[in-house]
């Protein structure tokens, strides 16, 4: 297979994991290497006639969905506003194709993923609880509604950040070849402190994305099982210390949300989420009832929840429904939120796959490796949470990174016409 030369890939991987201490700073350089990258591949491709990493089910699955989301920019209210979101979005499956090549022909792009991630997950843990016990970090930067958020300022997403890409870290941990005590007992450190710093950042979500991706990883990993449960109980020990002593932050991540679910009583009726996100979702609900089929368009329900025909309270409105699934429904009716589904259906299934296999002590479907990355993958496409817009730079980003990682390992041992 014709391919860059190895001396020309490093300065290439250096900028593709770059985009993780970018990822702190905002969306826009974190989408320029994407889009960039994205460009250079189409290029090199077709230059190279290397059209395996495009002949592929998932990359064509994947250009069916984003030329699905551009019909739909047609049928919306203000056309090219909504193409401002579909119509590069084939983007992000081009850069996961990207990170596959750059892995089948230079394995240390791996170590420099690996030695990003735990630079910026340790300033993050560092410079957190600094914020967290001074009330601001060492820019200055304010602590908010006692929520710690640390360089990401007043986006209060660094739980959200720390809680996707942990499961890549762990996977590249689990494939580090040279491991010795001293760095072992660091990553089971920074585990716990991440772990205890992703709950006081008072991000529900990202609380929940961890516990889930942890649970997912524990139960069907084999190597690191026990080292993962064991700083797991660790962090949980912690935190249910700390929630034992500060009343605001148990309120925050466990008392309200539960009497917003109806799970402990209470004189208000249980919603969805909150009362805002169930707003939110009712107003999606009443748009894709109008357009079920191929919806009003990518972005457009911050314009239509304006309506009083699909408005449910004055809380319906946001940029987005906050959640996915209810987005999809909504901007691109039911053909595009299938896309969607079946990605989690295939998560599921092999997840499902892997357990088969450990129950019956079968060989295993799956790597350790390939179980940290799946799991990065569930948080993408879980359900039943809140999330952010679909269509966003900066999550774009984050969850086309396992992608690529995961195709390299399931396609890189197939023999390539």
């Amino acid at each position: 297979m014709k391919s860059l030369k190895y001396s020309n890939t490093l300065p290439i991987n250096l900028l593709i994991a770059s985009i993780i201490p970018f990822l702190i700073f905002g969306p826009f350089f974190p989408d320029l290497i994407v889009s960039v990258s994205a460009l250079f591949f189409i290029f090199h491709v077709f230059k190279k006639r290397i059209f395996y990493y495009f002949y592929n089910k998932p990359f064509i699955i994947f250009i069916i969905f984003c030329i699905i989301t551009i019909v739909c920019s047609f049928f919306a209210e203000n056309i090219l506003f909504s193409l401002k979101s579909s119509l590069f979005y084939f983007r992000i499956g081009v850069f996961a194709c990207f990170v596959w090549y750059l892995i089948d022909n230079d394995k240390g792009i791996l170590k420099y993923f690996y030695y990003a991630l735990v630079f910026c997950f340790t300033a993050l843990v560092i410079d957190g609880y600094f914020q967290y016990f001074t009330k601001e970090n060492i820019f200055g930067m304010k602590i908010i509604s006692n929520r710690v958020s640390s360089f990401f300022g007043d986006e209060l997403i660094m739980g959200s950040y720390l809680s996707r890409l942990f499961p890549l870290l762990f996977a590249l941990f689990l494939v580090k070849v040279k491991k010795n005590k001293l760095e072992i007992y660091f990553i089971g450190g920074l585990f716990i402190l991440v772990d205890v710093l992703i709950y006081i950042s008072g991000e529900r979500t990202a609380f929940f994305f961890l516990n889930l991706s942890t649970i997912f990883i524990i139960i069907l990993i084999k190597k690191y099982q026990k080292f993962r449960l064991f700083t797991f109980i660790i962090a949980l020990i912690f935190i249910a210390i700390l929630s034992l002593n500060l009343s605001g932050i148990t309120d925050r991540m466990i008392k309200t949300p539960a009497k917003n679910m109806g799970l402990i009583k209470s004189s208000l009726e249980p919603v969805i989420f909150t009362r805002v996100h169930d707003s939110h979702i009712r107003a999606a609900y009443n748009m894709f009832k109008d357009r079920f089929i191929l919806g009003h368009g990518p972005k457009s329900f911050r314009v239509k929840c304006f309506d009083p025909k699909y408005s449910h309270d004055e809380n319906s409105c946001s940029t987005h429904p906050h959640n996915f699934y209810i987005q999809l429904l909504a901007e691109t009716g039911i053909i595009g939120f299938l896309f969607l589904f079946s990605a989690l259906s295939y998560v599921v299934y092999v997840a499902f796959r892997q357990f088969k296999s450990i129950i019956f002590k079968q060989k295993r479907t799956l790597s350790d490796y390939q179980v940290c990355i799946l799991a990065g993958m569930l948080i993408s496409v879980w359900p039943l949470s809140p999330n952010g817009n679909f269509f966003n730079n900066w999550l774009m980003v984050v969850y086309s990174l396992p992608v690529g990682f995961y195709l390299q390992s399931i396609y890189s041992k197939k023999k390539r016409k």
